[in-house]
């Protein structure tokens, strides 16, 4: 009876043992795929940037935003002609970060678009959600940002009808 009650206990504990290895290697696998995924993103985001860097007519815009102990601080950064042009820092109270994110975007197509023959402007952010609102007809509370947007954008394509303005998401 020892004995068996002693074998019962080890199969379980093998089983229990090889149902965690399995588990093991399929989370392994998952992350595996996922950084091989992610390094992908990366290498197309790298191989845009270097492309898009040598053109004279192209502006890169990248925006991030965050908060800690409601203070929210988002950047702007932008590039053209593998230059930097401007950087702008803010920090505010009490906003959200979608507001954040927005007026960051907003600061950014103000300020690729003012320059003279800018063509296409990249828009770089890790909150493509929060760009997404800016074509959303619905209503919801950030609309006074997307007007303020939209703005800028109907300003920079009444320039030129063949300008481009595209938006790329990156993980932060």
């Amino acid at each position: 009876m020892e004995f068996s009650l002693l074998f019962l206990l080890f199969i379980l504990n093998f089983v229990w043992v090889s149902e965690s290895l399995i588990t093991f290697q399929i989370v392994s696998l998952s992350i595996y795929i996922i950084k091989k995924m992610i390094k992908s993103v990366f290498q197309q985001l790298d191989n845009m940037v270097i492309e898009l860097s040598l053109s004279l007519f192209t502006a890169i815009v990248i925006t991030d935003a965050s908060i800690k102990n409601d203070i929210t601080t988002f950047i702007s950064h932008i590039h053209i002609s593998n230059c930097p042009l401007t950087r702008t820092i803010h920090h505010m109270v009490f906003i959200t970060s979608t507001e954040a994110e927005l007026f960051a975007i907003r600061c950014g197509i103000n300020q690729a678009s003012t320059k003279k023959d800018i063509s296409k402007i990249i828009v770089v952010t890790d909150s493509i959600h929060t760009a997404k609102k800016i074509f959303d007809p619905s209503s919801h509370l950030y609309q006074i940002h997307v007007v303020a947007i939209l703005n800028e954008i109907q300003e920079f394509f009444v320039n030129n009808q063949n300008n481009l303005i595209k938006f790329w998401e990156y993980s932060s």
